[in-house]
C-alpha cells in the first residue's frame, strides 16, 4: 500500500480535475501543479504550490521548460528503499512525489486538423509529460501514475476506501497503462514526422527496417476465429478512408472474427463498383457478384449465381437499401 502525501498535477484535459484534486486535498495531499492546471485548481479553492515555487526555477522557453528539473524527477525515480538515494535528495533538498497526474498535450487531435501546419503539429508534441509519467511508472512501487481522466472515479474511491492510500495491484495497472499510452504516442509522433518530412525531400521507394502501429480498441468481438478464442476488432488512427472500424451496427448480435472478414471481403468488392453493385460472401469467397441497373436487380442475378452457397452469406450493397432490394433479400432467407 502506498500512503500518498504529495502530489503532481498537470493535465491537458482538465475533465473531472477539480473535483479528483478535491478528493487528495481533502486527505492532507500536498499539491504541486502548473500553469493553467494550478489555476483551475486555485480557483475552485484548492491550495496548490506552483512549480516554479516548488523548485526554485522559472517556467522558461514559452513554457517548453518547466517540469525538467532534479526537484521533480529525483523526487520521483528515487527508491524509498534505497538509503543512498534517501541520503542524496536530502543532501538536495528534494522531496518525495507519491502521485503524478498528467495527461499529454493533444498531438493527435491537432493533427486531425486539415489546416495544420507542420510548427503548430510540433509544438503540441509533449516532452515534460511523457518524461514525468515514464520516471513515474519506472518507480511504480513508490509513485502513483494517473494517465487519463478515466482513472479518478476508481482511483478516488479506492483513495476514500484505503484511507488515502493506493494499493500495490492498482500501482502495476497504471505503471502498465503509461507506457502503452507513451508507445501509442511516439508512434503518431514517428508516423506523423515521417511522413510530412519526406514530403519536402525526393520519395524514396525504400521498405522501412521497422514498423510501428498505433491501434486503438473499437469493439470486442462474439469470438476469435474459433470459438474459444477472444478476439477484438482494432482501428489504426492512420486511416481516414470508410472502413468496417467506422461502420455503425444497426441491428443484431456481436459479431465474430470470422463475421468481419467476411464483412471485410465484401466491402473491399463492392466499393470498386460505381453502377448497382450486389455481392454475397460465404467463408471470404464470393458466391455471387453483379452490377446491373437497379440494385433489387444486381442482388437477384447475385443470388441466382450460387443461391446454394450463398445462403447463410453476408449480403454486400454499393447503395443504401431500397424497399424493393430488402423485400427480396429477406424472400431468399438471410
Amino acid at each position: 500500500m502506498l500512503k500518498i502525501k504529495r502530489a503532481l498535477i498537470s493535465v491537458s484535459d482538465k475533465t473531472g480535475i477539480v473535483d479528483f484534486a478535491k478528493q487528495l486535498s481533502s486527505f492532507g495531499v500536498e499539491i504541486i501543479s502548473t500553469g493553467g492546471t494550478a489555476k483551475i485548481l486555485r480557483e475552485a479553492g484548492i491550495p496548490v504550490i506552483e512549480m516554479s515555487d516548488y523548485t526554485g526555477f522559472p517556467e522558461m522557453l514559452d513554457g517548453r521548460v518547466k517540469t525538467l528539473h532534479p526537484k521533480i524527477h529525483g523526487g520521483l525515480l528515487s527508491l524509498r528503499d534505497n538509503p543512498r538515494h534517501m541520503k542524496e535528495i536530502q543532501e538536495h533538498d528534494i522531496g518525495l512525489i507519491d502521485m503524478v497526474v498528467v495527461n499529454l498535450y493533444p498531438f493527435q487531435e491537432t493533427i486531425k486538423k486539415e489546416s495544420v501546419t507542420l510548427d503548430e503539429a510540433i509544438e503540441n508534441i509533449d516532452i515534460g509529460g511523457p518524461s514525468m509519467l515514464r520516471s513515474a511508472a519506472k518507480n511504480y512501487q513508490s509513485v502513483a501514475v494517473v494517465s487519463h481522466p478515466k482513472f479518478y472515479s476508481a482511483l478516488a474511491a479506492e483513495f476514500k476506501e484505503k484511507n488515502g492510500c493506493i494499493s500495490e495491484r492498482t500501482l502495476k495497472k497504471l505503471a502498465v497503462e503509461v507506457f502503452k499510452l507513451t508507445s501509442r504516442y511516439d508512434g503518431t509522433i514517428s508516423q506523423f514526422l515521417d511522413t510530412k518530412l519526406k514530403e519536402k525531400q525526393v520519395q524514396e521507394a525504400a521498405v522501412s527496417d521497422s514498423l510501428t502501429w498505433n491501434l486503438t480498441k473499437v469493439v470486442a468481438l462474439r469470438y476469435g476465429e474459433n470459438p474459444h478464442q477472444k478476439a477484438a476488432l482494432y482501428k489504426d488512427s492512420r486511416n481516414t478512408e470508410p472502413s468496417l472500424v467506422t461502420a455503425k451496427q444497426l441491428h443484431g448480435k456481436e459479431l465474430s472474427f470470422n463475421n468481419y472478414l467476411d464483412l471485410d471481403a465484401v466491402f473491399e468488392i463492392v466499393r470498386d463498383f460505381k453502377d448497382p453493385t450486389a455481392c454475397i460472401i460465404k467463408h471470404t469467397n464470393p458466391a455471387g457478384v453483379a452490377q446491373a441497373s437497379s440494385l433489387a436487380k444486381a442482388y437477384q442475378e447475385a443470388w441466382e449465381t450460387d443461391s446454394l452457397s450463398a445462403f447463410g452469406g453476408i449480403v454486400g450493397l454499393n447503395r443504401r437499401v431500397d424497399i424493393t432490394t430488402a423485400r427480396r433479400i429477406l424472400k431468399s432467407g438471410f
